[in-house]
């Protein structure tokens, strides 16, 4: 499987302006600058992309993990913060809620590690990934 986007810029780095389109038509033509990047601009950045693919990447594989062990999850909810620091990437940080019916806290700890380490977005990265979790009853 590949999948693909496109980035297009005209201008220079701080007064120009992009737009990113996904084979999918998610995105279509979606703007981006810097200031979307690195201020409050309307649209897009590479970060906040960044952050929903690791998101949805981890919450499908612990959808998955938890499903072969036997539990069909309620609600599975990530939110992914990725920190830029002078040009570098260097963290992303999950924080997932669940509420999954008759899931002990030991299996969903377990659980939640196997998805931080194996989607294969966490393994592409090259940065710190921490985790905090919560399961609801």
């Amino acid at each position: 499987m590949k999948r693909k986007a496109t980035a297009v810029w005209s201008g220079t780095g701080m007064d120009g302006s992009g737009h990113l389109s996904t084979q999918s038509g998610v995105l279509n033509e979606t703007q981006y600058s810097f200031k979307s990047r690195f201020a409050d601009g309307s649209g897009t950045n590479p970060e906040e992309l960044l952050a929903a693919a690791h998101a949805g990447c981890f919450t499908m594989k612990l959808t998955f993990w938890l499903q072969e062990k036997g539990f069909i999850a309620e609600k599975l909810e990530t939110n992914a913060v990725i920190s830029l620091e002078e040009f570098t990437i260097t963290e992303s940080h999950l924080t997932v809620k669940a509420k999954v019916p008759g899931l002990s806290e030991e299996i969903f700890a377990e659980a939640v590690n196997d998805a931080e380490k194996n989607c294969p977005v966490s393994k592409a990265l090259n940065l710190k990934i921490s985790v905090e979790s919560t399961l609801e009853s």
